[in-house]
């Protein structure tokens, strides 16, 4: 699709449509899947934004249900960490994946020529215009079943997935336990707004404790946290 008009859309729009499961006017899931880099291109036409903005609210209403059903003894840090594993980008983009998405994302000439429909920063963000998009067409409930289809493998395993399932929140539990303090992140971007790389670090009373890098500063930080937990977690063990 990422080399069609939006007029032409329709056909793999319809695909998708069927991958899906669910009951969606074929125009409003050809706007789920219209960046902005191919509406600059095209002339201004409506991008797929506000309808990630919905998604977003909505997959995280549907997952923190989910996981507080499923999870009955866990406390709220422990359904948060799991909440943000469930819909974290890279938990996103793998689900994207897997609905081949990446090749129904309109995207511009830029895009696609820096490999645009592999990113999982797009791949996520039009997941959740998606997801937008089917909650406007059906509801919540809708919604939900297609949300939960999607994401049952995830939150099979949050549980398990011990400190990586959010590492910025596991770095400031462990800061805090070792009397730290709050933790801080620096963070830089550098290159054109379709291909900006974040590079962030993860400050510890006063100190650069870890770096990371990404497509976008979530990312980023997430890696450095990564990072800065690691060093903190040896040099706890050597004290």
């Amino acid at each position: 699709m990422s080399t069609q008009t939006r007029d032409e859309a329709g056909g793999p729009a319809d695909q998708l449509i069927e991958r899906l499961g669910v009951q969606l006017d074929p125009e409003l899931l050809v706007l789920s899947l219209t960046h902005r880099s191919f509406a600059h291109e095209a002339g201004g036409i409506p991008t797929n934004e506000r309808l990630e903005f919905l998604g977003d609210s909505v997959l995280g209403l549907v997952v923190t249900e989910a996981l507080f059903r499923r999870h009955p003894d866990q406390s709220e840090g422990d359904l948060a960490k799991m909440r943000a594993a469930t819909v974290s980008q890279r938990a996103l983009a793998a689900i994207a994946r897997t609905l081949d998405l990446g090749k129904y994302v309109l995207l511009g000439k830029g895009e696609l020529s820096t490999g645009g429909p592999a990113k999982d920063s797009i791949l996520s963000d039009t997941l959740e215009a998606v997801i937008g998009a089917v909650f406007l067409a059906g509801g919540i409930d809708q919604a939900r079943v297609l949300v939960e289809r999607l994401v049952g493998p995830t939150l099979d395993v949050a549980a398990d997935l011990g400190a990586g399932l959010d590492w910025k929140t596991s770095l400031q539990e462990l800061s805090a336990d070792l009397g730290l303090g709050v933790v801080t992140y620096e963070v830089d971007g550098v290159g054109p707004d379709h291909e900006r790389t974040f590079t962030a670090h993860a400050i510890i009373a006063g100190d650069a404790r870890g770096a990371g890098s990404g497509s976008a500063k979530k990312v980023a930080e997430q890696q450095a946290a990564a990072a800065a937990y690691g060093a903190l977690s040896a040099m706890a063990a050597r004290s």
